[in-house]
């Protein structure tokens, strides 16, 4: 039997690579709670220095306030009780982290578990942000063929640029993944594949409970129960998830990319599909304009993520307290 850990779990990965699949199933673990998409810590990490000081009490008040109350974020989804929630962030240590903790502590007690979890894919550009507040973190990384996961995102109502920043996407996920799988080792890190995943799920979630010191839980291999209950009926992009797990969305970016966003993907993505075990389609190459755009398109994302790192270097030199979570004893991991 697996020693109870409790050091937080949080599902990164490229958009559309299963990860809203996985958060279900760990969800479904009698251990482990895992909301849907919360978005409000990165937000409030960002905002950390408008609340000033957090060792006086109205300023934890009102950060408080602002994590419980703005219609932005998604706390109300949590169906906890704002108040409670807000006076016992007042109560609590004054940290940033300490604060988002209680939030999602008190989701995990209202479902009777002792560990919780966070899932966004964008929290692979963040992991460095997350260990600053949460230094025993776990992070779990799915890994979705990228063909798949820029056919899916293209096709999303709420994606709002085209193909070329798709495939920059899924390159930069994996490109990250593999600094983290370097920084922070296998007791931190952990990747999977979502067509491992569906493939054979018991098999799957049994290794990752083991690198999450968690005895495995049969009733993550049936998430469509939990999915009934809390994916909400307006997101139809989720709605495989009411459905048991199988693999009949896997290989289908053959028919849903045309052949030259295929070629574009494959060249644009290397060996690093190979090193997956997805196979090059031999798809014809890209033409020199469709490299050349795709190219300033990197160049783009590339410079904005390299002006938000400056903007948060500078924030750190004002913060005007420590950002780790002081609800439990934590050991320290830089990245």
């Amino acid at each position: 039997m697996a020693i109870p850990s409790d050091r937080p779990i949080f599902v990164i990965g490229c958009p559309r690579s299963g990860t809203t699949l996985l958060q279900l199933m760990l969800h479904s673990h009698r251990r482990i709670a895992i909301p849907a998409e919360t978005r409000f810590l990165l937000p409030a990490y960002t905002s950390r220095c408008e609340f000033g000081d957090l060792e006086d009490t109205e300023n934890r008040r009102a950060l408080a306030e602002w994590i419980t109350g703005r219609k932005t974020t998604k706390f109300r989804d949590l169906g906890l009780d704002a108040a409670e929630v807000s006076e016992e962030i007042v109560q609590g240590p004054p940290t940033i982290g300490s604060a988002l903790g209680i939030v999602f502590r008190a989701y995990a007690r209202k479902h009777g578990r002792p560990r919780w979890g966070d899932k966004r894919p964008s929290y692979s550009k963040h992991v460095g942000t997350l260990l600053r507040m949460f230094p025993d973190a776990q992070f779990v990384h799915l890994i979705r063929d990228g063909r798949d996961c820029v056919a899916s995102l293209t096709e999303m109502p709420w994606y709002k640029q085209d193909v070329y920043h798709a495939i920059s996407a899924w390159r930069e996920a994996i490109d990250n993944g593999r600094r983290h799988a370097a920084r922070l080792g296998p007791d931190a890190y952990y990747e999977l594949q979502y067509e491992r995943l569906v493939a054979d799920p018991a098999g799957e979630l049994s290794s990752l409970c083991a690198f999450l010191g968690e005895d495995f839980d049969p009733a993550m291999t049936e998430p469509q129960d939990i999915a009934r209950k809390t994916v909400p009926p307006q997101k139809r992009w989720h709605d495989r998830t009411r459905a048991p797990v199988d693999n009949a969305r896997v290989g289908s970016w053959s028919t849903r990319l045309e052949p030259w966003e295929i070629g574009l993907a494959e060249a644009v993505f290397g060996d690093r599909l190979i090193e997956y075990g997805y196979e090059p389609s031999g798809a014809p190459r890209p033409t020199a304009a469709q490299l050349a755009r795709f190219a300033r398109v990197s160049t783009h994302r590339r410079m904005a993520y390299r002006k938000a790192d400056l903007r948060e270097r500078w924030q750190r030199r004002y913060e005007p307290n420590p950002v780790e979570c002081r609800l439990g004893s934590m050991e320290a991991v830089e990245i």
